[in-house]
């Protein structure tokens, strides 16, 4: 890992140039493009560019709309306006016609800080994998976040983008290293298998380091691309290692580790542990503060990767 990134910026900076060259491209915002990164766009391609206010259900109703006539919609608020304030408006109009709407969200998960309960969305992935006919993505530094608007930008259909509010560390260093719609090997290991998403991904990497070191090899997966899942991929991981830690920054009723666990259960019965948020509702804080008080951290994967070897044995 070198340096920091900042994923939400980058969505911007992906968008304003994927307009210069697509006429196709809409882009609507809910009043909130400073702190989505959308304003570059909206500066650039002012008649391509929607500010609807703070109406995030006419924002997914007038998406629909523009898909239905062939344009490529990016819709963009926080996480929890993006999706919980709009639920409906997704169901009905955008994943059952199956339109070509991108709901980039940002200020996803507990890291948006501060903010508190009202804005830490952390129910985001249960509600969006629930639906039929929606792809979800969930990068893990600004160069898979690029990688990604472009991709969905390229495909058909309604898509799901959770981003988060603070810089994270870079994990890649070009393009070609990153493989969308697969459980991408970061690391190889014998031992156990560390599948993490998102912001826990960089974590993930560090715990494993960490193991290495008492001469435990952990094999640590990019889980980016939630639906569809790879199942084939979570299969061969823990029939190498016959055990699995997953990490999210999510609540994990629901969410990645309990999809990952829903396939191993069905097909492949191995220990596995889940590192995420437990049921309940975030504290308002500082981000790293919070980050340590919910155990979304290195030294937690590392602790559960310990124990689930043993059960395991």
């Amino acid at each position: 890992m070198n340096g920091f990134g900042v994923p939400r910026e980058v969505y911007g900076e992906t968008l304003f140039e994927l307009g210069e060259s697509r006429k196709d491209i809409v882009v609507l915002d809910a009043d909130l493009s400073s702190s989505t990164k959308t304003s570059s766009f909206a500066k650039k391609f002012p008649d391509r560019f929607f500010n609807v206010g703070v109406a995030e259900q006419n924002m997914m109703g007038i998406a629909a709309g523009l898909a239905t006539t062939g344009k490529t919609v990016f819709a963009s608020s926080f996480a929890m306006f993006a999706i919980g304030r709009v639920y409906d408006q997704i169901r009905q109009s955008i994943a059952y016609p199956k339109m070509n709407v991108k709901i980039v969200a940002t200020h996803a998960g507990i890291t948006v800080g501060e903010d508190g309960v009202s804005h830490q969305m952390i129910e985001d992935l249960s509600l969006t994998c629930a639906l039929p006919h929606m792809k979800v993505l969930v990068p893990a530094d600004a160069l898979e976040t690029r990688k990604t608007i472009k991709e969905v930008s390229a495909e058909k259909g309604p898509t799901y983008v959770r981003l988060g509010r603070s810089k994270v560390p870079n994990i890649f260093e070009n393009e070609d290293e990153i493989k969308l719609g697969k459980a991408a090997t970061l690391l190889d290991g014998d031992d156990l298998t560390i599948i993490g998403m998102g912001v826990m991904v960089s974590k993930s990497l560090e715990a494993a380091q960490k193991l290495k070191k008492e001469g435990i090899s952990a094999g640590v997966i990019n889980l980016s691309t939630l639906k569809p899942i790879d199942r084939l991929g979570i299969l061969k991981a823990a029939k190498k290692t016959g055990c699995v830690v997953t990490a999210e920054e999510h609540n994990i009723y629901m969410g990645m580790g309990a999809l990952v666990s829903s396939i191993l259960s069905e097909e492949y019965p191995v220990p596995i542990l889940r590192c995420g948020i437990k049921d309940t509702f975030a504290q308002s804080g500082d981000y790293e503060q919070l980050m340590q008080i919910y155990n979304l951290t290195s030294e937690e994967i590392y602790k559960l990767s310990k124990k689930v070897i043993t059960m395991k044995k």
